[in-house]
């Protein structure tokens, strides 16, 4: 079982790295008392449970003072406890306080509670495996940093490619939209009416022009450009959509092309048509 232990400053943000591992499929629990882990461990080693992140801070107050021998006795049960100590400035303690109006747990002044914090998690500071400073940081990045340490930068990305008909309306839910009208329509071949763009016949039709390779050879290549800095700025999927008139033909056989290069690079892809009957 893989445990992480989320603790740091209050108002550094350990709620919302709390959510965004619960996201992640972490079993995720909140002010958890320290001598209730083992406990816990014990109870989820007959479950399903694989993962777990909880955030244990000074709010447990005199049950605090079990952390680190109830860390030690997570370790020697033979579970991998990771420590993600989450930290800010005093600066942007204060003003999240501020905005909040809420006080802190161990001061009525926040900058007083700041400065006994953290001699209280001293200590924890230098023992964590991780660290992260949100002060600077929008949720976005925070998300982003959060799986790179827990995942891997490369995992969990997934480009979605969906195919369109202008006609049935636009693609509500997609980041990027591409109109592959500018491609002669298969439509008014006889032969080809009546058959998709996943069959060989519509495929080398549409294949056939110069704009239609160059235009997959551009998009391919901006895509490989655009998804890193997607990644960054913390999506989990990115949907790119390609419409033609009817959604039948051109964005079918365009959007498996596209989908066929991303997975060729490297990118997980999930390509739908939309309109196809």
């Amino acid at each position: 079982m893989e445990v992480v232990i989320i603790s740091g400053l209050s108002g550094a943000g350990k709620s919302e790295v709390l959510n965004i591992m619960e996201d992640m499929g972490y079993f995720a629990m909140d002010n958890l008392p320290p001598e209730l882990l083992t406990k816990f461990m014990e109870l989820s080693s007959a479950s399903p449970i694989e993962k777990v992140a909880c955030v244990v801070d000074i709010r447990s107050r005199e049950f605090f003072n079990e952390y680190d021998s109830s860390i030690k006795r997570l370790k020697n049960m033979g579970i991998d406890v990771k420590i993600l100590f989450v930290t800010a400035s005093d600066k942007t303690i204060v003003n999240r306080y501020k905005e909040r109006r809420r006080p802190h747990p161990l001061d009525k002044s926040i900058t007083e509670g700041i400065k006994k914090e953290k001699k209280l998690l001293e200590f924890l500071e230098k023992a964590s495996d991780y660290k992260i400073d949100t002060s600077s940081m929008k949720l976005s990045n925070l998300r982003y940093e959060i799986k790179r340490l827990f995942q891997g930068e490369g995992v969990d990305f997934l480009v979605s490619v969906v195919s369109f008909g202008f006609k049935n309306g636009i693609l509500l839910d997609g980041d990027l939209i591409f109109d592959v009208r500018f491609i002669e329509n298969p439509f008014y071949i006889e032969d080809l009416k009546n058959i998709s763009g996943e069959n060989k016949e519509v495929i080398d039709f549409v294949m056939g022009f110069e704009e239609t390779r160059e235009f997959i050879d551009k998009t391919v290549d901006m895509l490989r450009f655009l998804i890193p800095n997607y990644k960054k700025e913390g999506k989990n999927i990115l949907v790119v959509g390609f419409g033609c008139t009817g959604g039948f033909h051109r964005s079918v056989a365009i959007s498996n092309e596209v989908a066929k290069r991303l997975e060729e690079i490297g990118y997980k892809t999930n390509t739908t048509h939309r309109d196809k009957p």
